[in-house]
C-alpha cells in the first residue's frame, strides 16, 4: 500500500469520526466499530504479518507439545500435548492482543493519534476500539490454531470450541488493556520492541504456558500471581477443561475466580492506561 492512498484513507477515517456533534452511545459505538475495523483491516492487508502470526504457535504446539508429550506424557498423567495447545493458545492471544499496541505509538508518531483525540469521542471509547480491533485479530489467530490442534489430533470437540470462543475473546481483551498500560509508559516504537520481549518472555514460564506451576518455590509463586497471562491462560484451561477427569491436574483455579481477577485488572489497565496515554499526549 502506498504512502499516499495510506495519508488519503486516514483522512477519510478522520473526517467520519469527526462529522456531527456527540450524539451519545450510538455515536460512541459507531466510533469503537469504527477504530477496531480500522486495526482489522491493516492485518488482513499485511500477508507477512498475518503468516509469521501463524507460524510460531504452530511450532511450539507442535515442537515442545510433541516432545514434552513423549518424554512426560506417561508420568505426569495427563496430555501434555493437550495441555500445551491450551497454554499457547491463550498465550498467543494475549501476548498478540498487547503487542498489537505498539500502533498507539505508530499513530504517536505519525501524528495520528492527536487528529483522533481531537474527534468529538470519548477517549476511553478511542482506546477501547484500538483493543477492540486489535482483539478480532488476535482471535482470527486463534481459529487458525484451534483448526491445527484438531488436525494434529488434539480432542477438542465443537462443545468445547463453542465455549472457548467466549473466553479467548475476554483473554483478548484482556491483553490489550495489558498492552495500553505498557504503551502509556513508553515513548517509541523501538523502545516498545526492546521492552516488550522481557515483559512477556518471564511469563511465559510464570504463567505455565509450557509446563505445570502447581509446585513453584515461594518466590516464584508469588511472581507467577502477579503475572497478568497467569490468569488468561488459566481460564483457558478451566473452560476447556471444564468436566473432563483430568482437570484437577491441570486447572489451578476455577472459571469465576480467573474472570474476576481478570475483570479488575482489566479495569484497572484501561482506565489507568488511557489516563497515562492521553496526558502524554496533551504534554507534547
Amino acid at each position: 500500500m502506498s504512502f499516499q492512498q495510506t495519508t488519503h484513507e486516514q483522512t477519510d477515517f478522520l473526517q467520519s469520526l469527526r462529522s456531527g456533534q456527540r450524539r451519545g452511545f450510538f455515536h460512541e459505538t459507531n466510533a469503537i466499530a469504527a477504530l477496531a475495523f480500522r486495526d482489522l483491516l491493516k492485518f488482513l492487508r499485511d500477508p507477512v504479518r498475518m503468516i509469521s502470526t501463524f507460524v510460531f504457535p504452530l511450532i511450539f504446539i507442535g515442537v515442545l507439545g510433541g516432545s514434552f508429550e513423549a518424554s512426560l506424557g506417561d508420568v505426569v498423567g495427563y496430555s501434555f500435548l493437550t495441555f500445551t495447545f491450551t497454554g499457547v493458545l491463550a498465550q498467543t492471544l494475549f501476548q498478540s492482543s498487547a503487542m498489537g499496541l505498539i500502533s498507539l505509538i505508530e499513530d504517536r508518531e505519525n501524528d495520528f493519534s492527536q487528529e483522533i483525540f481531537v474527534s468529538p469521542i470519548s477517549r476511553y471509547s478511542i482506546i477501547f476500539g484500538k483493543v477492540l480491533g486489535e482483539s478480532l485479530v488476535s482471535m482470527a489467530q486463534g481459529l487458525g490454531i484451534v483448526a491445527f490442534a484438531a488436525i494434529i489430533g488434539i480432542d477438542i470437540s465443537l462443545r468445547q470450541i463453542l465455549m472457548l470462543g467466549p473466553a479467548l475473546l475476554i483473554v483478548c481483551l484482556f491483553g490489550g488493556a495489558f498492552g495500553v498500560i505498557i504503551m502509556s509508559l513508553l515513548n517509541s516504537q523501538r523502545a516498545a520492541n526492546q521492552v516488550f520481549p522481557f515483559v512477556m518472555l518471564p511469563q511465559f514460564f510464570l504463567a505455565g504456558v509450557f509446563t505445570p506451576i502447581t509446585q513453584l518455590p515461594w518466590f516464584l509463586d508469588l511472581l507467577s500471581r502477579l503475572s497478568p497471562m497467569r490468569y488468561a491462560v488459566d481460564l483457558t484451561r478451566a473452560v476447556f477443561y471444564q468436566d473432563r477427569p483430568d482437570a484437577s491436574e491441570v486447572v489451578l483455579a476455577g472459571a469465576g475466580l480467573n474472570l474476576a481477577i481478570i475483570a479488575g485488572l482489566f479495569a484497572l489497565f484501561l482506565v489507568a492506561g488511557t489516563y497515562l496515554f492521553v496526558r502524554k499526549e496533551q504534554n507534547r
